[in-house]
C-alpha cells in the first residue's frame, strides 16, 4: 500500500518486501483551471504551465548538478550564477520526461505530467541531497491550481507499476501569491536514503530564486 505522505514527514526508502527503493519516479501531476461557463453547461479550461526541477546538492552545501528546462533564457540564469538547463544529470542518474505546458484538463489522468527517472545506484557519491521543486511560467498561483501532486514509483513516465509514496497539495488560500512550490527532498543519511515531504509555496517567479531559497534555507 503506498504511503501517503504529509507535510514535513520523513520516510525511508523501504518497501513492504524489506529491499530498498533505488530506481524510480519521482512525477508531478496538476490541473488545468477549469471553470464553469454559459450558464454551466460548458467549461472554459485555462492551460497550466508548471516545470518540474530538481537541484543536487554535495556534502559542502553546493550545487553540483541540476536538471530543469533547456527553455529558459541562459542570459537569465546567469544572472543567478546558474548553467543552461538539461533534462539528464551526470552519468545519468536522473533524467527528465521533458516540459508539459497544459495541465489534465476533464480530471486527473492517472499520469504523472513531468516525471524525473531517478537511479540512485548512479548518482555521484558526493551528492547528498537532490531537492525536487515546481516553478509557475504563466500568470496564475498555487491557489489558483485544483491540484498539485508529487509521488514516488516503479515504472516507466508513462506506466506507473507500483506507487511507493505520495504527497497531494490542494488549492488552498495560503497559497494566493505563491508562484513557486518546493515539494520535497531525497537525502543521504548515515550513507541511507530517505525522502522528506516538504510542501512550502514562496513568491519566487523565476527559478533562480528557487534555487538561492534552497541553498539559503533549506540545507
Amino acid at each position: 500500500m503506498a504511503i501517503n505522505l504529509t507535510k514535513g514527514q520523513r520516510i525511508d526508502l523501504r518497501k513492504s518486501s524489506g529491499s530498498t527503493l533505488t530506481e524510480f519516479c519521482v512525477g508531478v501531476n496538476w490541473g488545468a483551471i477549469e471553470k464553469k461557463a454559459f450558464f454551466g453547461l460548458s467549461k472554459t479550461a485555462t492551460q497550466v504551465d508548471l516545470d518540474l526541477s530538481c537541484v543536487m546538492i554535495d556534502s559542502n552545501g553546493q550545487v553540483s548538478d541540476h536538471l530543469y528546462s533547456p527553455d529558459y533564457k541562459p542570459d537569465l540564469l546567469a544572472k543567478f550564477g546558474l548553467p543552461a538547463g538539461k533534462l539528464i544529470s551526470r552519468n545519468s542518474a536522473l533524467r527528465h520526461s521533458g516540459d508539459d505546458r497544459a495541465g489534465d484538463t476533464g480530471g486527473d489522468d492517472g499520469l504523472d505530467n513531468e516525471v524525473i527517472t531517478v537511479n540512485l545506484t548512479a548518482v555521484d557519491p558526493t551528492i547528498s541531497q537532490i531537492f525536487f521543486f515546481l516553478n509557475n511560467v504563466g500568470p496564475e498561483d498555487f491557489s489558483q491550481i485544483p491540484y498539485a501532486k508529487i509521488r514516488m514509483y516503479e515504472g516507466t513516465p508513462s506506466k506507473v507499476k507500483e506507487v511507493f509514496a505520495g504527497y497531494n497539495v490542494a488549492a488552498e488560500p495560503q497559497y494566493a501569491g505563491k508562484k513557486a512550490l518546493i515539494m520535497g527532498k531525497l537525502y543521504k543519511k548515515d550513507t541511507e536514503w530517505k525522502f522528506n515531504a516538504i510542501g512550502d509555496p514562496t513568491e519566487d517567479v523565476f527559478l533562480g530564486q528557487t534555487i538561492q531559497r534552497i541553498v539559503k534555507s533549506y540545507l
